[in-house]
């Protein structure tokens, strides 16, 4: 199963990570992975190369991860939606072949 995390500060994503094999075919034919990657490859490439936000990347075997800073959060959010939104719809096509998760981070008092 593909895992999808999505740190949210108060109203805006400011980040997400991704890991895990869908499971759904073989290596090599697995539509449901290269769709999840290709969504995951255009959100980060749209924070860092279109928005040019700085910003955390990880990518190693099985796992991608892009956390931007606080600052960056409301110019980054819209990509952010868009691939939770592009994962919902996958993971509703292809029921359990992706997971997603968010979880609340606060640097401010005044965050819910």
């Amino acid at each position: 199963m593909i895992h999808a995390e999505f740190i949210r500060c108060g109203q805006w994503y400011a980040g997400f990570s991704v890991t895990g094999h869908a499971g759904f075919a073989g290596y090599g034919e697995d539509v449901v992975c290269a769709g999840v990657s290709s969504a995951v490859q255009m959100a980060a490439n749209g924070i860092t190369e279109i928005l040019k936000a700085p910003a955390q990347v990880i990518c190693e075997e099985n796992l991608i991860s892009v956390k931007t800073g606080m600052d960056a959060c409301e110019k980054c959010d819209a990509f952010y939606r868009a691939l939770h939104l592009q994962l919902t719809q996958i993971g509703k096509g292809y029921p359990d072949t992706v997971a997603i998760t968010e979880v609340k981070v606060s640097n401010r008092p005044d965050d819910d």
